[in-house]
């Protein structure tokens, strides 16, 4: 090994108690047996980028940080999209490729299982992470459900009239209904905000009927996730490591990454300020980060942006995981201080492009060429830079990682069910809870509007009082209607819910209907459910 590289690296990497070890300098083929390369914990919240092709390794490099930060007392939030990562939770096995690496790179290695949270959108695989409507916005739901611009602003506008009426939007079913009551009689109170086109609002529907139909109704709703959940730690002073289990909802791409994206919007407008500290309040590792950006409009673009470059000063550090650096837009990408770059594949002459685009975002670096070093990385050896306490970015260097702690593997599905099982989170929020809101208050509205209507058809006109024979159906109607609502059917799934809105406008009966499912709720947990 050449001495001038070590030596670069020693300076580059002081030897602290405050760093996460990442591995071993590699240089010409020769790998130094010295685990000098780390990522200072003080600096974890400047964000980073691991980056390189399929296969070659970022997994394992995010699970290695990510259970480094948990050991340091640092709560994680990481998103298990393949269900390669729920193996975190115990310790790893001694294997030969373990203990050829832990050789290779001189590294003390010792197995250990983290302490593990996991979620799940569906509520099978965790705690059930839900959000209301309210909360997560026009602009991250337009990304959900791929809107134009000018579909985007409708429907802005519509957020905003329930804002200024005090109609909390709490689930999908809220938003339909205040769609249509503001495409049909409420079409005249939206004078003042300018107005919606009925093709629009037809669109807009159209794009809830195919979410809803990927069960995405469930994601919607309360108990909302408390995000303070995400900043615990265990009783032994460990970070609990939260992993978001997405093998499920694989077919829902656009909503699961801006989940989380409204997940990480939420804290940077809730948490207080920090300033500079030795170690961050919460680390955040977005896998696949190129679902957050395919599609995003502008808007969403220029949000991420403010979020990553503000939310450090919250003490919250994000990490993306992609094949390429070119899948970040470049705005967010200059906000990454740290950066572990697998090998990247020239295949194609756009592989090519990207390749050099790739190299060209490292420092300078007189011991590597760094076009052809990114190609011949090995399985498991990136191309790191990192901010030094002082903010300088150190030089590049060729690393061979160490192996992770924990299982490089996913728990078995027998392994899962015991710790969701034992897990006092997926208790806290099993049971779907169904109060007053948009839906129920235009139901309301609806059916005062309807008795109106009937009493003023019913009262005795100028022309002439009309025979009592010819007012009793109308009245004999209303009072069967009243005696059969008395005694409510349960209700129907969501995609029958415009009948039951023609049936139900009674309140006394809706309460009874919303406490009978209520209480079937609970007992279904876990099929789809209904509020």
């Amino acid at each position: 090994m050449n001495s001038d590289v070590l030596n670069a690296a020693r300076t580059a990497f002081p030897a602290s108690t405050g760093t996460l070890t990442l591995g071993a300098v590699v240089h010409e083929g020769a790998c130094a047996p010295e685990p000098l390369v780390s990522l200072p914990l003080s600096m974890m919240n400047r964000h980073g980028l691991i980056a390189g092709a399929t296969g070659t390794g970022k997994t394992k490099s995010l699970q290695l940080i990510a259970e480094q930060l948990a050991s340091a007392g640092v709560p994680v939030f990481l998103s298990d999209v393949k269900g390669d990562l729920s193996g975190i939770g115990v310790p790893g096995e001694a294997g030969d490729r373990v203990k050829q690496r832990a050789t290779d790179t001189g590294y003390a290695w010792q197995p250990a299982g983290m302490p593990v949270e996991y979620l799940s959108l569906s509520g099978k695989l965790g705690a059930q992470l839900r959000a209301t409507v309210s909360s997560f916005g026009p602009l991250l739901l337009a990304k959900v459900l791929g809107l134009n611009e000018t579909q985007s602003s409708v429907l802005t506008l519509v957020f905003k009239y329930c804002d200024d009426k005090g109609l909390l939007l709490l689930d999908l079913s809220d938003l339909r209904a205040a769609l249509r009551y503001l495409s049909e009689e409420g079409a005249d109170e939206l004078k003042e905000y300018g107005g919606m086109s009925k093709q629009t609002v037809g669109v807009l529907l159209r794009e809830l009927v195919e979410l809803e139909a990927q069960d995405a109704e469930r994601f919607f709703g309360e108990p909302e996730f408390d995000l303070d959940d995400l900043l615990k730690t265990a009783p032994d002073g460990r970070g609990i490591v939260s992993v978001l289990e997405l093998q499920d909802v694989q077919e829902t791409p656009a909503l699961f990454s801006t989940f989380m994206l409204w997940m990480l919007a939420t804290l940077y407008h809730t948490l207080p300020e920090m300033g500079d500290v030795e170690k961050p309040r919460l680390v955040f590792f977005f896998d696949e980060a190129h679902l957050l950006f395919d599609g995003a409009s502008k808007a969403l673009v220029d949000q991420v942006e403010q979020v990553v470059r503000l939310i450090r000063s919250k003490g919250v550090g994000v990490f993306f995981i992609t094949q390429n650096p070119r899948d970040v837009p470049a705005e967010i990408l200059g906000q990454l201080g740290h950066r572990v770059q697998h090998a990247l594949r020239a295949f194609t002459p756009d592989d090519e492009k990207a390749l050099k685009s790739a190299a060209r975002t490292f420092p300078k670096t007189t011991f590597y060429d760094v076009e052809e070093t990114l190609t011949t990385l090995g399985i498991g050896e990136a191309l790191v830079t990192t901010l030094s306490p002082s903010g300088v970015p150190s030089q590049p260097f060729a690393v061979r990682m160490v192996p992770p702690s924990s299982r490089m593997g996913p728990l078995t599905a027998d392994e899962l069910q015991v710790r969701i099982g034992a897990s006092e989170q997926v208790r806290k929020y099993a049971q779907e809870i169904d109060r007053e809101s948009a839906r129920e208050m235009l139901e309301e509205r609806a059916g005062q509007a309807q008795e109106a209507e009937d009493e003023a058809a019913a009262a005795p006109r100028s022309s002439g009082r009309a025979p009592d024979y010819e007012r009793a159906p109308r009245t004999a109607t209303r009072k069967t209607s009243r005696t059969a609502n008395d005694e409510p059917a349960p209700r129907r799934g969501r995609k029958e819910r415009g009948t039951v809105e023609q049936i139900l406008r009674s309140p006394v009966a809706k309460s009874a209907v919303n406490t009978l499912v209520r209480g079937l709720v609970g007992a279904l947990l876990g099929g789809r459910r209904r509020r």
